[in-house]
């Protein structure tokens, strides 16, 4: 039977529609699938996690591109940098339940998505512990027994569709201020232009992206106000204020240039946040538990209630009367409430 050239090219053109159309559809799912679980700014309204041409741009398309070449589609975290220095907040200095909670959290995620993209995704979390260790008062050893932990937990859990990458990474043998002094020397930007943005962001008609800056440095602020609260430190609350305020511009021109060096290094991968953002940023906000209350593992102890597990500040356990639950190590991992037996 003889069949038009024309009609070859229509045929080839109406498959290549069809193929167009479902990378569009499961890629929609795909990103809804985040959507779902993202933390915005307190104040803003939530867009349609199915349909915003905001979100879309920056999302979509690299997630329509590893669909289309069939590849697991690479989604970036920067995370899990070390546990907070302040006792008051956390129960040690390893990984422990609260950690184990949030990689089963993005793990049961990869596992639906897997459901209707058979090559799956793949979550790399790149912990950014090394990066600022030293200004938020985390001791190196701290950080490498947590990375050598997370890396022991993810695999014992079975977590295939989980990678780590850190600063050891890309600088090996070197010593940690090398690595940092590396990291700002190639991707760093200046203290000023920081300062501008974020002063920037205050203006109620500022850019999305001076806005963010201005919520990441007020959160930074506020967190490190908090771990500098320990017991029996001898400066005033005006004198802790003022320095963690001088303290995260650093930390955030330190996280920015980790962040670009991240987006050099994995330059196809879907960008995500633990940090609330905003509608039509280039990150994405995402919970690391179902808990709906903003803490982070590093940050915060589990708690195990009859209808759920929360996380909170270790000395709030403490003061609901909680009981410390053990590993086989004798190491505690979180709290249970009294009154659950």
């Amino acid at each position: 039977m003889f069949i038009h050239p024309f009609a070859q090219q229509d045929s080839a053109a109406l498959n290549e529609s069809q193929e167009d159309a479902y990378s569009v559809s499961i890629a929609k799912k795909v990103l809804a699938e985040f959507k779902t679980y993202r933390r915005t700014p307190k104040g803003t309204n939530l867009c349609d996690r199915h349909n915003c041409q905001a979100c879309d741009q920056h999302h979509l398309p690299k997630i329509i591109d590893a669909i289309q070449a069939n590849k697991k589609i690479v989604f970036v975290l920067p995370a899990f940098p070390g546990k907070s220095p302040n006792p008051n907040k956390v129960l040690g200095t390893l990984p422990d339940f609260s950690e184990k909670l949030s990689l089963l959290f993005l793990g049961r995620l990869s596992l639906e998505i897997k459901k209707y993209y058979s090559p799956g995704i793949e979550i790399v979390i790149c912990s950014d512990g090394r990066v600022f260790s030293d200004v938020v008062g985390i001791k190196e050893e701290d950080i490498t027994a947590y990375q050598d932990e997370m890396d022991s937990m993810i695999k014992e859990l079975g977590l295939d569709s989980i990678e780590t990458f850190n600063l050891d990474d890309v600088f090996d043998h070197k010593n940690f201020v090398t690595m940092r002094d590396a990291l700002m020397s190639d991707y760093s930007q200046s203290l000023e232009k920081l300062q501008a943005k974020i002063k920037r962001g205050s203006l109620e008609l500022s850019s999305p992206e001076d806005k963010q800056a201005n919520y990441m440095y007020r959160g930074m602020t506020r967190f490190l106000k908090e771990d500098a609260l320990q017991p029996d430190q001898p400066l005033s609350r005006t004198q802790i204020q003022k320095d963690a305020k001088k303290r995260s511009y650093e930390v955030i021109r330190r996280s920015n240039a980790w962040s670009e060096l991240i987006e050099e290094k994995f330059p196809h991968a879907i960008r995500l946040s633990i940090h609330p953002q905003l509608c039509g940023s280039k990150k994405l906000g995402i919970k690391l538990i179902y808990d709906e209350s903003w803490m982070t593992p590093w940050h915060g102890v589990a708690v195990e209630f009859k209808d759920g597990i929360i996380l909170i500040k270790n000395l709030q356990a403490i003061k609901l009367g909680a009981k410390i639950v053990r590993n086989a190590q004798d190491r505690a991992t979180h709290y249970e409430r009294l009154d659950m037996s």
